[in-house]
């Protein structure tokens, strides 16, 4: 019972991400929303996490399996939360706090041989500190804020019921 639970736990998952990147498409066609470079990185944080809830909820793998689903799935909601974390402080950042900033960063791509996101990244730092768009006085990167944060608290579910399950049982090889 409990792995039809997080298969239908993931398969919702996945709807959700489906859902989201859908309507990412949808404002970016209807309303001109160009996306910048930390939008693109969320965009595609997004995308992995509903391919790897669709591969979770049609493999049915056993408890071994589902945690190492889990575990993936966690670690690509926290880059997209921490992508979007970054874009939000962005959006409410002050010009003295984004230059030192943008000099780390572009010190940190430098050190990584990553010339060509340097050169993207000044082009869009300013893009992505705008606020183009809002939905209840929430604007885009806070709404996949708050949507990273729901996909990442989703993987928690079997990895702490698993826990409980191992603490509970006296055959803990079994795990």
């Amino acid at each position: 019972m409990y792995l039809a639970r997080t298969r239908f736990l993931f398969f919702l998952a996945s709807l959700a991400c489906a859902s989201i990147i859908g309507t990412a498409f949808y404002l970016q066609q209807t309303f001109g929303l160009d996306p910048c470079f930390l939008c693109l990185i969320q965009r595609a944080a997004i995308i992995a996490c509903g391919v790897l809830a669709l591969c979770a909820a049609c493999h049915a793998p056993g408890p071994t399996g589902m945690r190492r689903y889990s575990l993936g799935f966690l670690l690509i909601a926290l880059t997209g939360l921490v992508t979007a974390g970054a874009q939000v402080w962005l959006q409410t950042a002050s010009a003295d706090q984004l230059i030192p900033f943008i000099t780390k960063l572009e010190h940190l791509l430098s050190l990584l041989s990553l010339d060509m996101c340097i050169d993207r990244l000044r082009s869009d730092a300013m893009f992505c500190a705008e606020i183009t768009w809002t939905l209840f006085g929430i604007s885009l990167p806070e709404w996949s804020l708050l949507a990273f944060t729901g996909l990442a608290l989703l993987p928690l579910y079997p990895l702490f019921s698993e826990f409980s399950h191992w603490l509970a049982t006296k055959d803990r090889a079994r795990y």
